[in-house]
């Protein structure tokens, strides 16, 4: 294992969390003030940091390139495995519909103002999928060495569409309550998918290898990286737009229009639209890559160019055919993928580690490495994870 190699997956991780869900969060929390945004962020981070600690656990014990749906089966049996595919592929699906939507609209505008053309809406989603598939069907490798490059100018454009906003910050913004209790609940379930790394775990582990230490190292910064990032993007979007500008822009383009507008700065919205751009790839190619190798471990496709052809069919076009009928779909995607982002995220890891822990103890095998907490951590866990689906059905 090379430092290469750790470097690449710690990208992976922070560029498969920072994409679409970023972007949607001044949406999504417009109502709340930044206080109380910033509350929920710390205590969905540390949530969704612990239970990728599980995965962790769990597969120091499996061969490096098991999937989930091996995991599920060996720890849980056929009803476990069938709920974990069925949640992985529900998840991946939504925010796959979801990037694609937000991509798709995003390359509408790119080519209406560079070119000049004024296409259909769903041309962009077709052509953005087009790119990102060609991309994730060259392999793992290939996703890694592009995702560094973008993952670095989309750092270069997040600078600068921060060290352009923060001066901008007004205070009395920031110290905005929120608006009414419900806009907090409707707020958890895009806030809690913005951490959502975790279908592409095990693609982590089979790149990098059963390297406990290097995994726990990675799954801390790689999702710490993305917090501070948060933070930093809703100090300054909620800075310097007010609640009532907030919530009038629901949309992804109307809000980036809003926000360069009040600043009346041509370099902030080129920024800002670069930064979305970058945010939407390497998210996209983060998740769908993570569906890929899913899709063709579970199908056992071969790896050559007609079996890749395939799993790239399979993994794509789903998704477009949601961002082709609902292009504006974004947030509404993000929002349900919650839910099985919970299950994935919280009750699998959870539950197969408790499994594996009861297992091993009772058959006086070595406990390896075990995530601090005990079942104490595992029960609130479980109940966080309850309380996050109750707040997308009531929202």
């Amino acid at each position: 294992m090379t430092q290469n190699k750790i470097l690449g997956s710690l990208l992976l991780i922070a560029g498969t969390t920072i994409g679409a869900g970023m972007l949607a969060l001044p949406i999504a929390s417009a109502g709340l003030g930044f206080g109380t945004s910033s509350a929920i962020m710390l205590i969905l981070w540390a949530l969704m940091a612990y239970t990728a600690l599980l995965m962790v656990e769990i597969h120091q014990f499996a061969p490096s390139d098991a999937s989930l749906n091996h995991l599920a089966q060996h720890l849980l049996g056929r009803k476990g495995q069938l709920i974990a595919n069925s949640a992985l592929m529900f998840l991946l699906y939504a925010l796959c519909a979801a990037y694609i939507a937000g991509g798709g609209e995003q390359v509408n505008q790119k080519l209406s103002f560079w070119l000049g053309l004024s296409l259909p809406t769903q041309s962009g989603a077709i052509l953005f999928t087009l790119l990102i598939g060609a991309i994730v069907g060259m392999g793992t490798h290939c996703v890694d060495l592009i995702n560094r490059g973008l993952f670095a100018l989309k750092l270069l454009a997040l600078l600068l569409m921060l060290a352009l906003l923060l001066p901008q910050v007004e205070s009395p913004h920031l110290l905005e309550l929120p608006l009414n209790q419900g806009l907090i609940i409707s707020a958890i379930p895009v806030i809690f998918t913005s951490f959502g790394f975790h279908g592409s775990i095990p693609s982590v582990v089979r790149y990098l290898g059963v390297e406990v230490k290097a995994l726990r190292r990675i799954m801390l910064l790689g999702s710490a990286l993305p917090l501070v990032i948060y933070l930093l993007w809703q100090l300054g979007s909620q800075g310097v737009l007010s609640q009532s500008q907030l919530l009038e822009n629901q949309s992804l383009s109307s809000f980036i229009n809003q926000l360069a507008s009040v600043l009346h700065s041509k370099y902030l919205s080129s920024a800002i639209s670069l930064f979305a751009d970058l945010a939407l790839a390497t998210s996209f190619l983060g998740v769908s890559l993570g569906l890929f190798d899913f899709m063709a471990s579970t199908l056992r496709r071969k790896d050559n160019f007609s079996g890749r052809s395939l799993t790239v069919a399979i993994t794509f076009l789903p998704p477009l055919g949601f961002a082709l009928f609902y292009p504006q779909g974004f947030i509404t995607a993000l929002g349900y993928a919650a839910i099985a982002l919970v299950i994935l995220a919280i009750f699998l890891p959870v539950t197969m580690v408790w499994t594996q822990r009861q297992r091993r103890d009772m058959a006086n095998m070595p406990t390896g490495y075990r995530v601090a907490g005990g079942k104490l951590a595992l029960i609130l866990a479980t109940l966080c994870g309850i309380a996050v689906i109750a707040a997308q059905i009531f929202s």
